[in-house]
């Protein structure tokens, strides 16, 4: 399975990769939280990082580039996300902690600490988004 992030950008990803290496700030991750109200520990969680960890960093320091991808695949999913649910940031909150059967009964958020879970979360709601139920 490849995983696609739709950027809106012509660069096939490159702008993606150099923004991972280089470090998005823990404001963005704040920034992307706010997007549909991710908790400090939920955040943590997707970043791959203890919440001890991510209390600690001041607004500027900038993220590892593991978590800075995971930061910029979480809100390539939450831009989906919006698509899918017609900018309802409250309904796609909601649907992230629902388990869902075509995920084993897990929750879409909880599937978000693995790259693999991020792929799969995608094509839940690009089934919903072309009308295909399972």
């Amino acid at each position: 399975m490849e995983l696609v992030v739709e950027t809106g950008r012509d660069d096939s990803g490159f702008g993606l990769v150099e923004q991972a290496r280089a470090g998005l700030s823990r404001q963005k991750a704040d920034e992307v939280a706010q997007l549909i109200g991710l908790t400090d520990k939920e955040m943590a969680r997707i970043l791959n990082l203890s919440e001890r960890t991510l209390h600690r960093l001041r607004p500027e320091v900038r993220l590892d580039s593991n978590a800075s991808e995971r930061l910029l695949l979480l809100e390539a999913l939450i831009r989906h996300g919006l698509d899918v649910f017609d900018k309802r940031a409250d309904v796609l909150n909601r649907w992230l902690r629902v388990p869902l059967a075509e995920l084993h009964r897990q929750t879409p958020l909880a599937l978000l600490d693995t790259l693999v879970g991020f792929g799969m979360v995608h094509t839940v709601l690009g089934r919903i988004e072309h009308g295909i139920y399972a």
